[in-house]
C-alpha cells in the first residue's frame, strides 16, 4: 500500500494504516504539503494554504491515533475547503475584491463544523470564479486555475480550485458547491469524481444568494472517499431550515452491491444539445454499454429537458442581481465584468417573471419525478465539450454569450434538486478527460453513489502524474 506517493493514497488506505501504526497523519501531511509546493505554482488551485495550521492538526491527529482514539475515518486525512465557505481563522473573501480579509472569520459553515469535528485536517481554501458565478475558474483577485492535464485549458468551475487540487494529490477530500454544474463541470474536465447531492441533504449556511440551486458536495478521487465524505458533511446542523431531516446513513453501506437488475436511461443529448463532441459522445456510449455489462437494462431515451434553460436563465440572473445588492455600490467596479453584466440583466426580471419561472421549474420537478417512475437511473455525458482555454468564459467558435450555454446537461438537474455525480470515463485524443453523469431521483444519493462505484471498480480512474504543460 505505501509503495505508492503517501498523496496518492485514498481516506480508506490512509484509516487503515493510521490504524495499524504503518503511517503518520503528520507524514502524510507533510508529504502533501510537499506535493503542494511542487504542482501548485502550475495550476494555482490556491488561493489560502496554511502549513502551520495543517501541522498542527496532522500532531493532535497523531496522538488520537496513538491513543487509539479517532474521531472517525477522516481523521488526519488531508482537506481542501472551497473560498465560498466559512471557516475559523481564515478568510472567506469568495473570490471577490469586493470582501474585506480583516473580519472576524470565527465561524465555521456546516459542513466545515462536520469535517472539523471528525478530524480532518485543513489545508486552505482553494480558489473560485467571483461569488461562484461562472462555469470556469479565474478572477481578479486569484488569477486563473488551470487544467493538471493540460495547463492551457480550464479547471471548468466553479469548484475549480478544488478539482485541480484533488487531481494532483494535493489534499484527498475536497468541499465544492453547486448551483448550476460547479462540483460537476470541473470534475468531468479533470477527470476526478464529484457528487451534487439531493438539494438540502449537506446543510448549507449562510443561504447561497443562489438560493434553492445550490448543493454542497464532495470532489475526489474515488468513489469511496466521496461516500465516507457526505456521510460526515450530510449531518444535522440547525443553522439550515432548508435541510433534510438526518438519515444517520453511512454512504459506504452497499456501495459495492453494481447495478445488476437496475434500469437505466441514457440520453446523449437530452434531446435537444446539437454540440456534443464525437469523442465525447463515443466515450459516454461505451460507458452505457458498460452499465449493460455490468447487469443493468440500458434505454436510449429523452427526458424532455429542453425548456430548462430559460428557467434556470431567470433564476440565475435574478440571483446574481440579490448577489450584487449585497455589495456596496462603491466597490461594484472591482466586480468581473460578466459578473456585472448579469448583475444588470437580473435586476430586469420582474416579480412576475419569477414566479412563472418557478412555476415552470416546479413543471420539470415533476416530469423528472414521473420520469424516474419508470427507470432507477439516468446517464448523460458530463459536458458536451472537452476543456477549453483558460481564462475564457466560453469556447469560441459557438456563438455562445454566457458559460451556461456549454453546459447543457448539468443545470438541469440543480433546477429538479436531484443527485447527480460526475465520473471519469475516458479521454479525448488530446489527452483530455471525458466525463459521464449519473443521476438519480430525489433522495437517492446511496444509489448514484453505488453505481459509480460500479463502474469505477471496472474502469478505475486515472489521474495525472504531474501538471502536464500545454
Amino acid at each position: 500500500m505505501t509503495d505508492s506517493p503517501l498523496y496518492s493514497l485514498s481516506c480508506e488506505q490512509l484509516e487503515a494504516a493510521y490504524r495499524v501504526k504503518r503511517l503518520s497523519p503528520v507524514e502524510v501531511t507533510e508529504a502533501v504539503l510537499a506535493r503542494i509546493e511542487a504542482c501548485n505554482d502550475a495550476v494555482n488551485a490556491f488561493v489560502v494554504l496554511d502549513p502551520d495550521e495543517a501541522i498542527l492538526s496532522a500532531k493532535a491527529s497523531e496522538a488520537r491515533w496513538a491513543r487509539d482514539e479517532p474521531l472517525g475515518p477522516i481523521d488526519g486525512v488531508p482537506t481542501t475547503l472551497k473560498d465560498t465557505m466559512l471557516a475559523k481563522g481564515w478568510p472567506t473573501l469568495r473570490g471577490s475584491k469586493t470582501t474585506d480579509p480583516d473580519g472576524d472569520w470565527d465561524i465555521d459553515a456546516p459542513p466545515v463544523a462536520r469535517l472539523r469535528e471528525a478530524g480532518a485536517v485543513f489545508l486552505g481554501k482553494t480558489t473560485t470564479p467571483e461569488f461562484g458565478w461562472k462555469g470556469v475558474t479565474d478572477s481578479a483577485l486569484s488569477g486563473v486555475t488551470r487544467n493538471p492535464w493540460n495547463t492551457s485549458r480550464t479547471t471548468g468551475g466553479s469548484s475549480g480550485g478544488a478539482v485541480a487540487a484533488a487531481a494532483l494529490g494535493m489534499g484527498v477530500l475536497h468541499t465544492g458547491t453547486d448551483a448550476g454544474g460547479s462540483v460537476r463541470i470541473p470534475a468531468s474536465f479533470t477527470g476526478v469524481f464529484s457528487i451534487k447531492p439531493t438539494y438540502g441533504r449537506v446543510p448549507a449556511w449562510p443561504a447561497s444568494p443562489f438560493g434553492t440551486l445550490s448543493h454542497t458536495g464532495p470532489i475526489t478521487r474515488t468513489v469511496r472517499d466521496a461516500a465516507a465524505m457526505l456521510t460526515i458533511m450530510a449531518q444535522t446542523d440547525i443553522r439550515d431550515w432548508t435541510a433534510l431531516p438526518p438519515t444517520n446513513l453511512d454512504y459506504l453501506d452497499n456501495i459495492e452491491s453494481g447495478v445488476k437488475g437496475l434500469k437505466i436511461a441514457f440520453s446523449p443529448t437530452l434531446g435537444h444539445v446539437d454540440f456534443v463532441h464525437p469523442e465525447i459522445a463515443s466515450s459516454v456510449a461505451e460507458a452505457a454499454k458498460a452499465f449493460e455489462d455490468l447487469g443493468a437494462t440500458v434505454v436510449e431515451t429523452d427526458p424532455q429537458l429542453a425548456d430548462a434553460e430559460a428557467v434556470f436563465q431567470t433564476h440565475w440572473f435574478a440571483s446574481a442581481a440579490a448577489a450584487g445588492s449585497a455589495i456596496p455600490m462603491e466597490k461594484h467596479y472591482l466586480l468581473d465584468r460578466g459578473l456585472k453584466e448579469i448583475i444588470s440583466r437580473g435586476r430586469n426580471v420582474a416579480a412576475s417573471d419569477y414566479i412563472d419561472a418557478a412555476s415552470r421549474r416546479a413543471a420539470i420537478g415533476e416530469r423528472m419525478e414521473a420520469f424516474f417512475q419508470e427507470y432507477d437511473l439516468l446517464i448523460t455525458p458530463g459536458q458536451p465539450l472537452p476543456a477549453f482555454e483558460a481564462g475564457a468564459e466560453f469556447p469560441e467558435g459557438y456563438g455562445f454569450e454566457r458559460w451556461h450555454q456549454w453546459t447543457p446537461f448539468t443545470y438541469p438537474f440543480n433546477l429538479t434538486q436531484q443527485p447527480a455525480a460526475s465520473v471519469p470515463c475516458g479521454f479525448t485524443a488530446d489527452g483530455l478527460p471525458v466525463g459521464l453523469q449519473i443521476v438519480g431521483p430525489r433522495f437517492s444519493d446511496q444509489l448514484v453513489l453505488r453505481a459509480a462505484r460500479s463502474y469505477e471498480a471496472v474502469y478505475p480512474f486515472k489521474m495525472p502524474d504531474n501538471p502536464v504543460t500545454g
